[in-house]
């Protein structure tokens, strides 16, 4: 029987993903996305009628048949697009992964704090990996087309409020996201909470262009390059002030 709540719409799944949270991983991308942002590496996963329908009991038993590869660190990981757009459906894949005993985690970019996600926060994900885009309100409408950062930084204090785990990622673009007095602020942000595990940093990369000339879409960072080790190096110094674990994917 197909409903709301047995229905998640998916771009593509990952079977063995290790770069989406702790162990070996099936990565759910999810399609649908309420963002823009300009280093977008899956453009395709934006438009919110693509991708495909798939029922949940299909992706809990894809799930099951994974969970000796997981081993006790790894799990089922939602990535997007936004999964967090189609977080009453998602509730439901998330209370049937906690009953088989798999480890749940939500890579989201935390503008969507509604009732579902927060019972999603509060009980039924392990993990949540935040994406910071940006510390001014110029440079995060800059990046990602809407208005107001703070909407993620409210995310942020609900998942420490609920005192479940929470990882950062933060994409570092020259000249944009790298100055040192924004990743200072950045630390200061978070530098209290108790429950960020680790931030993980994300260098630049221009490798979703194509899929952006195959839309149609005009890439706005062109011109951006790529980060010097050094930058990469710089940056995470800063950060290891601030945070207990610092990651360069």
């Amino acid at each position: 029987m197909k409903s709301k709540e047995n229905i998640l719409r998916i771009h593509s799944i990952e079977s063995f993903g290790t770069h989406d949270g702790p162990g070996i991983r099936m990565v759910v991308f999810m399609q649908g996305c309420n963002l823009k942002c300009l280093y977008c590496h899956n453009p395709d996963t934006i438009d919110k009628c693509g991708g495909k329908e798939m029922h949940i009991d299909e992706l809990v038993q894809k799930a099951i048949n994974l969970k000796s590869y997981f081993g006790k660190r790894g799990g089922v990981t939602v990535s997007g697009g936004e999964p967090l757009l189609q977080s009453k459906a998602l509730l439901t894949f998330f209370k049937r992964l906690k009953a088989e005993g798999i480890h749940t985690n939500i890579d989201t970019n935390g503008r969507i704090l509604n009732h579902f996600t927060e019972d999603l926060l509060d009980n039924y994900a392990d993990l949540v990996m935040l994406d910071i885009k940006h510390v001014t309100e110029q440079g995060y409408q800059f990046l990602v087309g809407q208005k107001n950062k703070e909407t993620s930084f409210e995310f942020a204090k609900h998942r420490e409020a609920s005192g479940k785990k929470m990882w950062l990622r933060y994409v570092l673009i020259p000249g944009i996201t790298n100055k040192p007095e924004l990743l200072h602020q950045l630390g200061d942000r978070f530098k209290d909470y108790k429950t960020i595990e680790k931030i993980e940093i994300q260098p630049y990369h221009k490798l979703g262009i194509h899929k952006w000339e195959t839309l149609g879409w005009n890439y706005e960072l062109k011109d951006a390059r790529e980060n010097t080790k050094e930058e990469i190096d710089a940056a995470a110094e800063i950060l290891k002030n601030y945070f207990r674990e610092v990651k360069v994917n």
